[in-house]
């Protein structure tokens, strides 16, 4: 079963909504239509080697879930399938008699916490991350290895390529030797210092090295420097270089100058949803409900509109979670949803189903 093949093949949906900001009540001008939906598998396939616990469309906005992976996710109180779940009547497309047999007080538990608090935690990285990117964006030149290199002088360290400018040296007419017992320390020679028909290597091959190399050299020859390699803080830039291109090529650009424009620099709805998730964990300790349309919408829309500093959104969050775990740590909500009971309720919508 593919995401194509369920379009074509309905009477295997059990249940159809629009989600997202929509079902939110966050939409605004411009915004995505989401789908979220359940489907039963073909008894055969249930039975066969071609098991799909579920299905997307190439965009991922369009999402559905076999019920047994469904009924899995609700137990485990996934916000994305508890909010599914929940989904406020006019958002609902069609939804089949046998889902009557879920209900959604069954599900709820002190699970919620940690979920909900999870995913908003996730969102907190995801605006941070881009707050950093922002605020230290990395120069579009790749810093090479001879960036990372130091030479002991006087009664400190100076980098490399500003000891060779002084000294009137190339890194191409230089050497290495490690020394021993020092990690990432090597003695630096140069040519001058060697006879011409033995040539020393450099202390990189190329702009593209990763590493520094090593040369042979004579006994007894006197280094003209100490070198540290700093190949741990050269590996991390590498990384966050990498990362930080790919996002480049990634982005989504109008999200991207939108956080622009309010001139906070973070992902104003990534932070939208943080609040969204931890007020929605707030009101199932309450209330015991999933609040799928936002009433908080002026509130939610105000920080996605970037109205807020960072830090003061990062103390409301503080103060917010604090307050959220006595609300659960008080709550009279399960542990965690009854799995046997779950399970008995797969068991009869696919009897009732085929």
């Amino acid at each position: 079963m593919t995401h194509r093949q369920l379009l074509k093949q309905k009477a295997f949906v059990l249940l159809d909504c629009i989600s997202g900001s929509r079902a939110y009540n966050l939409n605004l001008p411009g915004s995505d239509i989401d789908k979220k939906g359940v489907f039963i598998l073909p008894q055969k396939e249930l039975y066969g080697f071609d098991f799909q616990q579920q299905v997307a469309n190439e965009t991922n906005d369009e999402v559905y879930f076999e019920i047994s992976r469904f009924l899995d996710l609700l137990i485990k109180n996934n916000p994305n399938i508890l909010e599914l779940l929940n989904t406020p009547a006019d958002c609902i497309l069609f939804r089949h008699p046998l889902m009557d047999l879920i209900k959604p007080a069954d599900y709820l538990s002190k699970l919620c916490f940690e979920t909900f608090a999870g995913y908003a935690q996730t969102q907190i990285k995801k605006a941070k991350g881009l707050n950093k990117k922002i605020n230290k964006p990395i120069e579009k030149l790749k810093k090479s290895v001879l960036d990372f290199c130091y030479v002991i002088y006087k009664n400190g360290s100076i980098p490399l390529c500003l000891w060779l400018t002084e000294n009137n040296l190339y890194q191409q007419e230089c050497g290495l030797v490690s020394v021993d017992h020092f990690r990432n320390v090597y003695l630096l020679y140069h040519q001058k210092q060697i006879r011409y028909d033995k040539n020393l290597k450099g202390i990189i091959s190329g702009p593209d090295a990763d590493d520094v190399q090593l040369s042979s050299i004579p006994k007894d020859t006197e280094p003209l420097a100490t070198m540290n390699f700093n190949k741990d803080g050269y590996s991390i830039y590498c990384r966050e270089y990498k990362e930080y291109k790919e996002w480049e090529e990634k982005r989504n650009q109008v999200r991207y100058e939108s956080t622009l424009s309010h001139g906070k620099s973070y992902d104003a709805k990534n932070m939208m949803h943080t609040f969204r998730l931890l007020n929605m964990a707030e009101e199932i300790a309450l209330y015991k409900q999933v609040n799928v349309r936002r009433e908080d919408r002026d509130f939610l829309l105000e920080i996605r509109s970037g109205m807020y500093e960072f830090d003061t959104l990062m103390q409301m969050v503080e103060e917010k979670m604090e307050k959220i775990k006595a609300l659960y740590e008080k709550s009279t909500l399960p542990e965690q949803p009854d799995f046997k009971k779950a399970e008995n309720i797969l068991i009869q919508i696919r009897e009732g189903f085929y």
